[in-house]
């Protein structure tokens, strides 16, 4: 029984609070009550932590979908991890385009030079499959872990300890409040009492009322005096918490050196694996075309790359010689120019040349002396000497 007396005073004095409280909050809102406001310091840090956790939230999620660009497995994966179970294995897309390509290529005949390009690609893929899940599991430890455990630890505790703090701010505005309308009250009465006749009835009841609202104003101001205590002790342990953010920005700095280093090994990795395919597939073209009896102009241009052009064009007299059609030839021997358009990219070696984009229409000349693998190119007012293995001439 005394358990539950306890119990019902405990609730009804919670219940009261809460009413106080949703009453001050109120009034405030109307503008009809005041309100105690935050130092400037302890309001920068309460912005800059808002403002820490909106920001890791979106990096967060941005580096979930730049490492899973699937949706469903993100899902699948946030299932798995709230159920503590370890998600099923399966391939990634370059593991998949690589198991696609190497059953690609047995089907057609390792033997044959497109079977076993298809082969080598495929197996290239898969590497670059592997560097990718690497990828994921160590940005996963080192950069996303640590960002989560900001939100769903640090910065929950930060809010519960703000919450209290906004708790403890209406506890003391409202008993700020009481103790004017107590101080209003007994100022009243005792104007009250000097305008009475003197009639001890009434005298006697002035003065009681007097004496009753004097306790009032003084347990109004020992209540102001205890909830500015309790508000000014969570105002510093809500300090002590922001002044953690400054920690927590340099945790993340140096999470994200390690995404950065992970990110920069992958690329690394990618880079290696494709040069080596890369080497491997220049033997192909003239296995290819020795095998189908095809002339050596049109199957060597589709598989060079812009950069290979570019740093080996005046070594492939054979590529130069097949572009060089009868429309150059007429061209380097008159005086005359034409339109051409560029097949590839190309940045100028040094002032001499001029730089191209893909698929942009210059004009082209020769002149006297100029190199055979050589046009001088001319775009509005800029000119300079552009390889003709880049060029396609125009009627």
């Amino acid at each position: 029984m005394n358990i539950m007396d306890f119990n019902m005073k405990k609730l009804a004095a919670d219940a009261g609070t809460f009413l106080s409280r949703a009453v001050q909050f109120t009034e405030e809102k109307l503008g009809q009550a005041e309100k105690t406001e935050l130092d400037a310091h302890l309001e920068n840090l309460l912005s800059k932590a808002e403002c820490t956790k909106q920001w890791t939230e979106k990096i967060m999620k941005q580096t979930e979908v730049l490492l899973q660009p699937n949706p469903n497995a993100r899902i699948e994966e946030f299932f798995y991890e709230k159920l503590d179970r370890k998600a099923p294995s399966r391939m990634n897309n370059p593991e998949l385009l690589g198991q696609y390509m190497i059953d690609a290529g047995n089907e057609f005949g390792p033997g044959t030079a497109y079977g076993n390009a298809l082969i080598k690609c495929g197996e290239t893929q898969k590497q670059i499959g592997t560097a990718d899940r690497e990828l994921i599991q160590t940005s996963a430890i080192n950069f996303l872990t640590p960002l989560r455990n900001f939100i769903e630890g640090d910065y929950k505790t930060i809010t519960k300890e703000r919450k209290l703090l906004q708790n403890k701010r209406l506890d003391l505005d409202a008993a700020k409040t009481r103790l004017k309308k107590a101080k209003v009250a007994e100022a009243r009465a005792a104007q009250l009492n000097t305008s009475q006749p003197e009639e001890n009835n009434i005298m006697v009841n002035v003065s009681y009322v007097l004496n009753l609202l004097h306790v009032k104003w003084l347990k109004s101001e020992q209540e102001v005096r205890i909830t500015q205590s309790e508000f000014d002790r969570q105002a510093e342990i809500t300090r002590l918490l922001l002044e953690g953010i400054s920690s927590t920005h340099a945790h993340h700095l140096r999470c994200l050196n390690d995404f950065v280093e992970a990110q920069m090994t992958y690329y690394a990795q990618c880079y290696k694996y494709m040069l080596d395919l890369q080497k491997q597939l220049g033997s192909f073209p003239s296995t290819f075309l020795s095998n189908n009896n095809q002339s050596s102009s049109a199957p060597v241009q589709s598989i060079s790359t812009p950069s290979v052009l570019a740093s080996a064009s005046a070594s492939l007299p054979s590529v130069s010689n097949s572009v060089v059609t009868s429309g150059i030839s007429e061209l380097k021997s008159s005086s005359g120019s034409r339109k051409a358009r560029v097949l590839y990219d190309y940045d100028a070696a040094n002032s001499s040349e001029l730089s191209l984009l893909a698929d942009e229409v210059i004009t082209v000349y020769s002149m006297p002396g100029m190199d055979s693998d050589w046009l001088m190119g001319e775009r509005g007012n800029q000119k300079g000497k552009v390889p003709i293995t880049y060029l396609e001439l125009l009627n």
